[in-house]
């Protein structure tokens, strides 16, 4: 008798525990930081959404409370739109999961206000930055949308219908600068056209290395050179145009010091290789083994780049 009731008691508690209700972030009782990354639904990638997606209504199983999302999150993210003291509703959208930690996706909510943000955590659930995604617009003639891609490179667009019935875009790409703790804009293609302009996505990185530097022949044909993860690396970014723009290439990576002028470059997963030849004035590309993948078919990470002279700063005696 006493192993039959036995029995019924666990069958009533594993039930139980079956029905446990989904985790809710909507109260004011301080939660898990783990709780709160995993209340987000996965995504796919690449994710992409646009302006219609913040005028919609979200089901409250979606919000989270203003004290439980600045538990985690520096409140002048919000307050920097909104203005200090505004609590807007807070939706959680879904996350991406990187190999170095998660990219979480909000709505947030006040009056006729409405913003998209995306929130970047490390492999250690620290939060490292955040960024405004998407806000709603008066212009009627404008669409926004917002992707990250299968390389976590964040895109944000805008179109615009002009008078004429032509459309315009505008386009701005950034990725997560975890050293700076803050995403960098790698490169922008305004609304109103202009030249793109090429930024350098590891400009603010240490270059402390003898040959950490930039080596420019012009401002579309640039090696940039800094400090790499250990004495023997350095990091480098590639961004060339030839034949008058009609063939490019672009490529980041980190490369091993093979002496005091060599570093060679050995890309995972395919055959891409790149030998680098220092000497104190130039430093000369050469593809050593084919790198098809990060440029065009009539063109080569082939050259020889002038370094660029550093401003020298007066320092106060």
């Amino acid at each position: 008798m006493f192993r039959y009731c036995f029995l019924i008691i666990v069958s009533i508690l594993l039930l139980t525990g079956c029905k446990r209700k989904k985790l809710s972030l909507a109260g004011e009782d301080p939660v898990r930081i783990s709780d709160f990354i995993e209340f987000f639904t996965p995504l796919n990638l690449p994710f992409q959404f646009d302006d219609g997606v913040l005028k919609k209504k979200d089901s409250d199983s979606l919000l989270i409370s203003f004290k439980v999302f600045t538990q985690f999150i520096p409140d002048t993210l919000l307050s920097k739109v909104y203005g200090k003291g505004v609590k807007p509703k807070i939706y959680s959208m879904g996350k991406a999961i990187d190999k170095k930690g998660y990219y979480l996706f909000v709505k947030t909510v006040s009056g006729e206000k409405r913003t998209a943000f995306v929130l970047c955590f490390d492999k250690k659930e620290n939060f490292i930055a955040g960024m405004v995604l998407m806000r709603i617009d008066k212009n009627v003639f404008t669409f926004q949308s917002a992707t990250l891609d299968n390389k976590f490179s964040i895109i944000k667009t805008v179109k615009r219908k002009n008078a004429d019935g032509n459309i315009s875009e505008g386009k701005d790409v950034y990725v997560m600068n975890e050293e700076a703790k803050s995403f960098m804009l790698i490169l922008t293609d305004p609304l109103d056209k202009k030249p793109p302009e090429l930024v350098n996505p590891i400009d603010t990185f240490s270059r402390k290395n003898k040959l950490s530097a930039d080596y420019v022949l012009n401002k579309n044909n640039i090696v940039s050179i800094r400090d790499g993860s250990k004495p023997d690396r350095i990091v480098f970014f590639i961004h060339f145009e030839k034949n008058n723009s009609e063939c490019s290439g672009e490529l980041k990576g980190e490369a091993r010091v093979k002496s005091a002028r060599v570093a060679e470059y050995k890309a995972k997963g395919n055959l891409c290789a790149l030998r680098f030849t220092f000497s104190s004035s130039s430093v000369v590309i050469q593809e050593v083994e084919a790198c098809g993948s990060y440029r065009g078919v009539r063109c080569q990470f082939e050259g020889t780049y002038p370094r660029k002279k550093e401003k020298k700063t007066n320092k106060k005696t």
